[in-house]
């Protein structure tokens, strides 16, 4: 255990950071689900830029990876342009 003050403020901050994180990835990992689990093109389509716009945020704090963020846009973006050709 940590003897000085110094020490103990950073553990309190570091478990601080620790728990914003992993609330915003949780977050962002609810709303993709929501988007996977659609089968309405237009609600997908306005849910799509929220959740890229939380992925970008994950990326620019490194809470995940820049390739991760990409990689999982163009995947809802995939499933949604699937679905926009299978309703038409």
């Amino acid at each position: 255990m940590a003897n000085h003050l110094s020490a103990k403020k950073r553990i309190r901050s570091n478990h601080a950071k620790y728990l914003r994180n992993r609330y915003q990835l949780k977050t962002c990992r609810t709303f993709m689900k929501k988007v996977k689990h659609l089968t309405d093109k237009t609600a997908a389509l306005q849910l799509l830029p929220k959740v890229s716009s939380m992925l970008d945020k994950l990326a620019a704090s490194n809470i995940i990876h820049k390739n991760k963020s990409a990689h999982s846009k163009a995947q809802l973006a995939k499933h949604i342009n699937s679905l926009i050709a299978a309703s038409s």
